[in-house]
């Protein structure tokens, strides 16, 4: 009986080189022709990589990688080490992939400026959101404030995971406060799952900590979850004192 080569059904072609596209679907042309800010995600990645691959021009290197992620906060939430499981994306890509990612959540986070006032909800979520977007991990945060509500130093990181009473306990909490000599707080923690809606325990450990922050003199002022913007709401997050789910001082 005769031997037959295995059947491919993927038809096998050279990768079109960008110098050999339309110059109008060139990134650099493309970016100079329209501007940053209307060219697609994919265009500012090509931008990012520069090169190509092997078998795959720096276009369609980023369109996989946007496919595959589905998103750019997606990618951005990626390690290294996954965005190099992504076929023709090596060590260096990844880490160019990555060092563009941080200097976008530097940049907003330096847009907050140093110091700011934070007197509505609003305001706390914008200190944490590009933190938070990032996060597959639920964080606990408290902001601390001076006597004027302006933000001393950096968001506290008190702990991560899920929270519980026992997670967050309150000696952590305000040992940060008094070293940092604050007058009120802002609790936060964010929801990877994208939705806001605090759960029972999150409810019931906002309780505790306004409980201690009376007994020691430092007002716990609100507790925002920061979550995902969906298609129904037109925020991203909730404030348990704005829903009225807990009592503060």
């Amino acid at each position: 009986m005769p031997m037959h080569e295995e059947v491919s059904y993927s038809v096998k072609h050279d990768a079109l080189r960008v110098c050999d596209m339309p110059a109008q679907l060139r990134p650099r042309e493309e970016f100079e022709r329209v501007g940053a800010e209307n060219v697609s995600d994919a265009v500012l990645l090509a931008l990012i990589l520069r090169t190509g691959t092997k078998g795959m021009n720096v276009v369609e290197v980023s369109q996989r990688l946007l496919s595959s992620f589905g998103s750019l906060t997606a990618l951005a939430k990626a390690s290294e080490k996954e965005i190099q499981s992504i076929n023709s994306i090596g060590p260096v890509k990844a880490q160019m992939i990555k060092a563009a990612m941080e200097l976008a959540q530097r940049l907003t986070r330096e847009s907050v400026g140093e110091s700011p006032m934070v007197v509505t909800p609003e305001q706390a979520a914008a200190v944490l959101r590009e933190r938070a977007r990032i996060l597959q991990k639920e964080v606990f945060w408290a902001l601390m404030l001076d006597a004027k509500n302006r933000l001393i130093g950096e968001p506290q990181k008190i702990s991560e995971g899920t929270l519980t009473s026992s997670l967050v306990h309150p000696r952590e909490l305000f040992k940060k406060a008094l070293e940092l000599s604050c007058a009120s707080m802002i609790l936060a923690h964010n929801h990877p799952s994208g939705d806001p809606t605090p759960s029972a325990e999150d409810i019931k450990v906002t309780r505790q900590l306004i409980g201690a922050g009376e007994v020691m003199g430092i007002k716990v002022l609100d507790h925002i979850v920061i979550g995902h913007r969906r298609t129904n709401s037109n925020t991203d997050f909730l404030s348990l004192r704005e829903a009225g789910l807990v009592r503060f001082n």
